[in-house]
């Protein structure tokens, strides 16, 4: 299939190993961004065919990763109420909360649904006046526009009965967050190019000048990811801290300026907290006062909620690039996609659940040896 069998032809994969050994004179950490990149550098063993020196850790890229427990928490407490419909994503039922997930709300007669895009949830509303349906807004960039879309049409018909719990998140507050913390060990970024399809790349620059790092937007075949990280240590070894795009197929330097005009109408950046990292300056959505109406927080009374953070759980310094997820003691013990202590082990982009998925036998085997 065009664009996606040359993008994991193993005679180009193997040659840009070649010519990244043949670059790096030194180590380097580099990160790549999107839990969708560490699920293929994971799966196609990308990091284990990289030079020793050139280590893969995995930025906070997973929208249902770092949705916020209290968020998970409110989403539970709208699915347990009479007379509400909550509609979310498929990888969100499993996310604990602070004492259950969505699955288990379903389970015991919530009415929990899942759909594949946010429109379903506004058809919902449509056919069942009588119900109040939520849909549950998760994501980062690349999903805004569509939630923005329901949520105006919605308005455009006068839904009453629509709302919708808003946790988008931004990703360049989060890397300039990564960057500025005193224990930060990257050294060159692989940006996501989903979210880079939608709003471009021109965010990313001042990051790279004002904290000296090369940026590439990347792709997600393994061809994608080697050639991105080529480009980097090829950046790095030279000296230079410059965004650069190889996921030209997909990504221009604007991006998606019909969309961007979209998120522009219907939401306002605002402070958003992330799981395992905190409050994060300007780094999430919010609805506009136009659309208060549509505000699930705001309807249900939700605002108020808080939890903390399982003390077991290290996904924070997984998130942060700090821990590899096998460095958890609960790792593949306590911690299974079955019995997550952590979103990172339930998520389909999940840097854990990746490794639970590609390594964990191995690691198994080593520590039996």
């Amino acid at each position: 299939m065009k664009y996606i069998d040359e993008y994991r032809d193993e005679k180009i994969a193997r040659a840009l190993v070649a010519e990244i050994a043949g670059k790096a004179t030194r180590p380097w950490v580099l990160m790549e961004i999107c839990g969708g990149q560490t699920h293929t550098l994971m799966r196609y063993g990308i990091d284990e065919l990289l030079p020793a020196g050139i280590e893969m850790v995995h930025g906070p890229g997973c929208p249902v990763c770092v949705t916020p427990l209290e968020t998970i928490d409110k989403a539970i407490e709208i699915a347990s109420r009479e007379n509400t419909t909550l509609v979310s994503y498929g990888d969100m039922l499993r996310v604990p909360g602070s004492r259950t997930d969505l699955f288990h709300v379903s389970a015991g007669g919530g009415d929990v649904r899942v759909a594949y895009s946010p429109m379903e949830s506004v058809k919902v509303a449509r056919e069942n006046p009588g119900r109040q349906v939520v849909f549950f807004a998760v994501g980062f960039e690349t999903t805004a526009p569509a939630n923005a879309m329901a949520v105006w049409q919605a308005k455009r018909e006068g839904l009453r009965n629509f709302s919708m719990l808003v946790s988008h998140v931004l990703v360049p507050p989060a890397i300039r967050l990564l960057l500025s913390s005193p224990h930060n060990r990257v050294q060159g970024f692989i940006a996501p190019g989903h979210v880079c399809t939608v709003v471009g790349y021109r965010d990313y620059e001042n990051l790279a000048h004002d904290f000296h790092v090369p940026i590439v937007v990347g792709g997600f075949e393994p061809v994608d990811l080697l050639e991105a990280i080529s480009m980097l240590v090829s950046q790095l070894e030279k000296g230079r801290a410059e965004v650069e795009n190889q996921y030209v197929r997909s990504v221009s330097y604007e991006g998606n300026l019909p969309a961007q005009r979209l998120l522009e109408q219907v939401f306002d950046v605002c402070d958003r907290k992330w799981r395992g990292v905190g409050a994060i300056p300007r780094s999430g959505y919010r609805l506009r006062p136009e659309f208060a109406q549509f505000d699930a927080d705001r309807i249900f009374g939700l605002e108020q909620i808080t939890a903390e953070e399982p003390a077991e759980c290290i996904s924070a310094q997984v998130l942060q690039g700090l821990k590899k997820p096998v460095e958890c003691p609960a790792f593949a013990t306590r911690c299974t996609p079955e019995s997550p202590l952590g979103a990172p082990m339930v998520s389909a982009e999940g840097a854990c659940a990746a490794y639970y998925l590609y390594r964990r036998h191995a690691v198994t085997a080593s520590e039996e040896y």
